[in-house]
């Protein structure tokens, strides 16, 4: 169930927010859990053990590592992360590795692998790190251990981050399943997120996808050259709409039920290095590798050559958690090299620059990234760059950015671009700062608010209500 479909903005929501109206507050959690886990199972009902499994596992796990010392406590935490790592690695890597495993064995004519494809469990990349994150904090003594087990259900499931984040830490929400504060400035703040976020998922982020899509359904070597550049910054826009709308969805529904999430994207495309733009897109996994794989490994207290190998290990690990595919590891060691190189020294030249080609630079090595994150085959990512930098050896170009474009899309892209590059944002801090005397401002500037947040609101109706093409990138993350 996507927080963009109409099941769940009509009827699911509707009815979660009425249960929680009605009932006594000592109820609340218990109202969200079940709730949860109906939205879990909605969309995977055979695969629901699975889930459950992993949140009984990982209560049992958090409770004796509370209750031992030393070796014991460091023993029983990596069998739990083990436990975990393994779980995570067989429902979305076993494929993988059988299937690469047959091609090597073909080579030298062995008989392949038999094996009956394995489906991987909806969210399992986040509900795992979720239940990492509280085992491994309890074993540092961040936070003491969750012996209720219903609210531990409800951290590992809470439907606004489930199945596509963000990876909110234990920490960050320990206290919130007893103190949490609900309120109509809360509830309003939250739904006015929740409409902001469906409409950069459905108005923006379908409408680019439908382009984008077909664009890289097409045979690399017959696209023109402008044609490659259209399905890319169509798909680069559409993935930054999709995600982070996904994201303010998350945000503001949780804030709805009186939970403070962290923000998970900061005007990543406006960043002026690689390493800005990883402190500014999906922080709550940067966030994550940081504290609970760089830093471990060393991070950057060792040698310089101890550094650069930490960080080209996160990145692998960054990419293969993405998804069970070359193209996933090639793109995230693609993002390795460069901070690599920056680190080395490339850095210091691009400050020696102006703030604009800082900019340019970060968003030409992005835009080349996405293209190994959307292509199917990594062949197919390299004819497809090849494209894009004008040195395909091949001549038979058969479409043409003329025949996708139209005005609907180059208007959709022009307000995608003021929105990722801030302009939007310096438009709104111009006028506050310029307005902010005025006694009249404050009530217009919330009104206007309000007027914005209905039209949005009506307009992604109407878009989901005309079109069925909703599709959701990490949706099988």
């Amino acid at each position: 169930m996507l927080f963009s479909s109409p099941i769940f903005i009509f009827v699911f929501l509707p009815i979660v927010l009425f249960l929680i109206c009605i009932g006594r507050k000592s109820l609340h959690n218990t109202i969200l859990l079940i709730a949860s886990l109906v939205f879990y199972s909605w969309g995977s009902l055979s695969q629901a053990p699975i889930f459950l499994f992993s949140i009984v596992l990982n209560y049992f796990f958090g409770i004796a590592i509370s209750n031992k010392e030393g070796n014991r406590a460091k023993i029983t935490l990596a069998l739990a992360v083990s436990a975990n790592l393994l779980m995570l690695g067989y429902f979305k890597y076993f494929n993988f590795f059988i299937e690469n495993l047959n091609v090597l064995s073909s080579v030298f004519n062995f008989k392949p692998i038999e094996h009956t494809k394995v489906t991987l469990p909806i969210g399992i990349s986040f509900f795992t790190f979720h239940a990492l994150s509280y085992v491994i904090d309890v074993y540092r003594k961040k936070v003491s251990v969750q012996k209720n087990f219903f609210d531990l259900a409800l951290y590992i499931s809470f439907f606004p981050q489930l199945i596509a984040g963000p990876i909110v830490r234990y920490y960050d929400v320990a206290t919130q399943f007893t103190n949490r504060v609900m309120n109509i400035e809360k509830a309003a703040f939250g739904m006015q997120r929740f409409v902001f976020g469906l409409s950069k998922k459905v108005i923006i982020a379908n409408t680019l996808a439908y382009t984008a899509d077909k664009i890289f359904n097409l045979p690399p070597s017959e696209i023109s050259n402008e044609l490659s550049w259209l399905g890319i910054i169509c798909y680069t826009m559409q993935i930054y709409f999709d995600f982070s709308g996904y994201s303010d969805m998350a945000i503001g529904l949780a804030k709805i039920f009186g939970f403070d999430f962290p923000e998970n994207f900061n005007y990543p495309y406006s960043s002026e290095s690689i390493k800005e733009f990883w402190r500014r897109w999906h922080i709550s996994l940067s966030t994550w590798f940081r504290d609970f794989l760089y830093i471990p490994l060393g991070g950057n207290r060792g040698s310089e050559l101890a550094t650069i190998r930490n960080l080209l290990i996160v990145f692998f690990c960054t990419g293969f958690w993405h998804g069970a595919s070359w193209t996933f590891i090639v793109w995230g060691m693609y993002h390795g090299t460069f901070l690599f190189l920056e680190r080395i020294g490339f850095e210091k030249l691009l400050l020696k620059t102006g703030k604009p080609i800082r900019m340019i630079y970060t968003f030409f090595v992005v835009i080349i990234g996405w293209v190994f994150f959307r292509a199917d085959t990594l062949h197919g990512a390299i004819e497809y760059i090849s494209r894009m930098l004008f040195i395909s050896t091949s001549s038979s170009v058969n479409y043409f950015a003329t025949e996708y474009l139209n005005n609907k899309l180059i208007i959709i892209l022009i307000i995608a671009c003021l929105y990722s590059f801030r302009i939007f944002r310096w438009l709104q801090q111009w006028s506050s700062s310029k307005f902010e005397n005025s006694k009249i401002y404050i009530p217009v500037f919330q009104f206007s608010k309000f007027v914005i947040s209905f039209l949005l609101l009506f307009l992604s109706c109407a878009y989901l209500a005309a079109n069925t093409y909703n599709p959701f990138i990490y949706f099988r993350f």
